[in-house]
């Protein structure tokens, strides 16, 4: 045991790991079986396809256990360790075997020496103490217990769940026996430094250890008692408050585990993610705990304790979500900026290892040995990344090829298909006639529309490879990217993109127009049906002036697409040749188009012709289209903007909105978008500046209508105030208010009660507007405005050295005050709306 205590201490450079024997190591491959096949094999056939099955990893544990045979149970934990390392719960369940004998001790030993280095798991460390108090229980052995939980605790002390171990060490300082006074004071001294390091720390028995040093400290002396809890209170009380901060983020991330059937407990290996919503609130939530963590809510002073504890954070993390490639990442980042640069690194390869296919581990260890100057290291992950996924796209075409052929295999009527056959031979046409099936085919072959998860596997493939160029150009120089590039146009997966990426850079670094062309040239050869990268390539002779070959490169691929793909192509050329040519020539193509495109308006074309950027005048002024924004102006909200600019590149929807404004007699107005109609008011209050509103409670009652609404206040406008003893909103005062309307000789038409337009309100007030919660938000008593405000005017306020002027005198019933019509005040308490009663103000 002193040896594997020494190994323990020995620096991390020169420790020699102890590896397993050559007989697991040649089955942590799950090498085919020579015995007939077995549940066991069948379980470990399965897991070659389904490396990250968690269920069938622990079945195989569960026969490998049930069968007693040491080689086989070595064998499954070692297979399940290599996809997943630094497992406590497999390292416990492994270990155990080798504990119950001590002729199986070294073993033992052995693990622990592999395990616990790198292990942030507080339940291994625990295992680990209770071995080493195991095999050295005599007096002369006190020294390696001690050690050994200095050992765990410089590893695990800053966890929340260590406070045992702390408690246990603290039991085992006390047990100790002093002969003389200074061995007794040696002890009291030992004991007074584990306690002030532990109830500084947010341990779950953080409480329970500061009454326990209370006590130590008040039996030694209470004078200095006081002082050394004064001096620890503060940093104390911290930890009591962050540990219930720490509960907080702890508990989504480490919830409960399942329970086992088994006598075994089940092991908690980590699933491959799904990225379903409960996932991405899980990498939230950590993303917040080690924000929080980083930011040193402790205020640990000592720095090498603080990257004691963030460390220990970050294996847990990395543990944890084994398979998220963005806390793998961050882990690099925290730790590369803590000057661990070559533990940084280490985490780089763990998590490629765990993640080959990520493009956020391999383009980070790409940077980070490109930063080294570490060239043929980066060449080889790039390479070792194309190889990873073109075998995925390898078996995502087969996958869908399989589903295809079934597919096509169901809807096949073997009978249709010999029937026609024995007809064919029977005419003497079956050669004609399969020539021409096979036509039909490749025909249907090159029309089907390819699957969406191949064409973007197949652009992340491609950046790869532009990735790949783009780092041999800056590093190595154009001769290779050129080989990179190369190695590219070899590949059956890379896309259009590479060729476009390789091209530009030709063009743009090392100043070589000709090899660009050649190899837009190329490209086009390769990819004649992917209208982006036409319309790309006919971009990039324009903007070279290469007007013969772009004009070719354009009558050559109108040709091969329908109108509505060739569309896009069509509209560019027309602001190309509308930019640049001459009028004849415009006016050829228009021609052309409307052969092509006959529901399109001759007018539209022309307008075209005559806008630059957004400013379209024919639209704005000739056709109305700025007044009719302007009416929209008028309220609250954006405004939309209809014209004909061809850089816009209109939608088949936006077409049709133009087509009905230029077609119809006056101007239409064009049909909002479904999400406009959504949006509805909300989108108009808010403007440009702000948020929409907030949504109404359901309990709130809806506001009154507009129309309603104006006709009140209108009413309230013209009509003499209530008679004395008559309150608004009350059932006497709207009788009273009927009988006036009736007897009036003299009705106010309804138009003229309109009030006048109201002129726009600014932007910024239009946002203000917005950000206020909307009406029917307010669920309580309903307030008249006009009353509310009229009681405002006439509030004495105390206090105001002004004497308040007295009101003008009542005309004709009414009262007067500049040119609004205002009610009589009324100081009587609140009835509520409607002067239906409710609580009182």
């Amino acid at each position: 045991m002193n040896s594997l205590l020494q190994a323990h201490l020995q620096p991390e450079s020169t420790k020699v790991k102890p590896e397993p024997d050559n007989e697991s190591s040649s089955q942590l491959k799950l090498a085919s079986p020579t015995t007939p096949a077995s549940e066991w094999d069948a379980l470990r056939e399965k897991l070659r396809e389904q490396p990250h099955d968690t269920d069938l990893w622990n079945r195989l544990v569960d026969r490998a256990e049930e069968s007693g045979d040491i080689d086989k149970i070595k064998q499954a934990y070692e297979a399940v360790l290599e996809k997943y390392p630094n497992t406590s719960s497999v390292q416990i369940a492994y270990l155990n075997h080798f504990l119950t004998n001590p002729t199986t001790f070294p073993y033992a030993e052995s693990l622990f020496a592999r395990f616990l280095r790198t292990s942030p798991s507080v339940d291994l460390w625990k295992f680990y103490i209770v071995y080493v108090r195991r095999v050295n229980s005599g007096p002369a052995t006190r020294d390696i217990v001690r050690k050994a939980y200095e050992f765990a605790l410089s590893h695990v002390g800053q966890d929340k769940d260590s406070g045992e171990i702390w408690s246990d060490y603290i039991a085992f300082l006390k047990s100790g026996e002093a002969s003389t006074t200074w061995e007794e004071q040696q002890k009291m001294d030992a004991l007074r430094k584990v306690y002030h390091r532990a109830v500084q720390i947010p341990l779950e028995n953080v409480e329970v250890l500061w009454k326990e040093l209370d006590a130590f400290e008040m039996g030694l002396n209470k004078i200095t008692a006081k002082k050394f809890l004064q001096d620890l209170t503060p940093s104390h009380m911290t930890a009591r408050t962050n540990l219930r901060e720490l509960r907080k983020h702890l508990a989504p991330l480490f919830p409960p585990p399942p329970a086992s059937n088994s006598t075994r407990p089940l092991l908690q290996l980590s699933k491959k993610p799904t990225f379903s919503n409960a996932e991405r609130a899980l990498v939230g939530s950590w993303r917040a705990y080690l924000k929080w963590e980083e930011s040193n809510p402790l205020e640990i002073e000592d720095k090498g304790v603080l990257n004691a504890r963030l460390q220990g954070v970050y294996r847990k993390a990395v543990v944890k979500m084994r398979f998220y490639p963005e806390i793998w990442y961050l882990a690099y980042i925290w730790t590369n900026g803590a000057g661990k640069q070559e533990e940084a690194l280490g985490i780089l390869k763990a998590g490629i290892e765990a993640n080959p296919s990520s493009f956020l581990l391999n383009f980070a260890y790409a940077e980070h040995q490109e930063s080294a100057k570490n060239n043929a290291e980066v060449h080889a992950t790039y390479e070792k990344l194309v190889r990873v996924l073109s075998e995925e796209l390898e078996r995502i075409e087969a996958r869908e090829a399989a589903a295809n052929a079934s597919f096509s295999s169901d809807n096949t009527d073997p009978s249709t298909s010999s029937k026609t056959e024995d007809n064919a031979n029977a005419n003497g046409k079956d050669t004609s006639i399969a020539q021409n099936g096979e036509a039909k085919d490749k025909e249907k072959e090159k029309e089907k529309p390819k699957s969406k998860e191949l064409i973007d596997r197949k652009q992340e493939f491609g950046l790869v490879y532009i990735m790949y160029i783009r780092f041999a150009l800056r590093t190595e120089g154009v001769d290779a990217s050129r080989a990179a590039f190369l190695k590219a146009r070899k590949e059956k997966w890379t896309p259009w993109e590479v060729f476009e990426a390789a091209a530009l850079m030709e063009y743009h670094v090392a100043k070589r127009l000709d090899i660009a062309s050649k190899v837009f040239i190329l490209a086009h050869q390769r990819f004649p049906d992917e209208i982006d990268f036409v319309m790309r390539y006919l971009g990039f002779l324009m903007s070279v002036n290469d007007e013969n070959n772009a004009r070719a490169l354009f009558e050559r691929a109108v040709t091969n697409f329908t109108p509505d793909k060739a569309r896009p192509l069509w509209d560019r050329w027309a602001r190309y040749e509308y930019q640049y040519g001459s009028l004849e020539a415009a006016q050829k193509l228009e021609k052309r188009m409307s052969e092509i495109y006959p529901n399109d308006m001759t007018i539209k074309r022309f307008a075209q012709r005559h806008t630059y950027l957004n400013i379209d005048a024919i639209a704005n002024r000739d056709l109305g289209l700025a007044m009719l924004n302007n009416s929209r102006n008028l309220g609250i909200g954006r405004t939309e903007t209809l014209s004909f600019n061809s850089n816009s590149q209109p939608s088949s929807g936006m077409q049709s909105s133009q087509s009905q404004i230029i077609g119809g007699s006056g101007l239409a107005k064009r049909p909002p978008s479904p999400e406009r109609s959504r949006r509805g008011d909300d989108q108009q209050r808010s403007g440009d500046y702000g948020p929409p509103h907030k949504k109404s409670r359901p309990m709130s009652p809806p506001p009154p209508p507009l129309r309603d609404r104006d006709r009140d206040r209108d009413r309230d406008r013209w009509e003499p105030p209530p008679p004395k003893g008559r309150r608004y909103g009350s059932p006497m005062y709207d009788r009273d208010r009927e009988r006036e309307r009736d007897r009036s000789p003299i009705r106010r038409p309804e138009k003229e009660r309109e009030e006048p337009e109201k002129p726009p309100i600014p932007q910024v007030l239009s946002w203000f507007l917005g950000t206020l919660q909307p009406p029917t938000s307010f669920d309580g008593p309903k307030f008249r405005v006009d009353d509310l405000m009229q009681v405002f005017r006439n509030a004495v306020i105390p206090g105001n050295p002004r004497p308040r002027s007295p009101p003008p005198p009542p005309r004709n019933g009414m009262y007067l005050s500049e040119h609004l019509i205002r009610p009589p005040p009324d100081y009587g308490p609140y009835q509520g709306p409607s002067g239906r009663g409710g609580r009182r103000y």
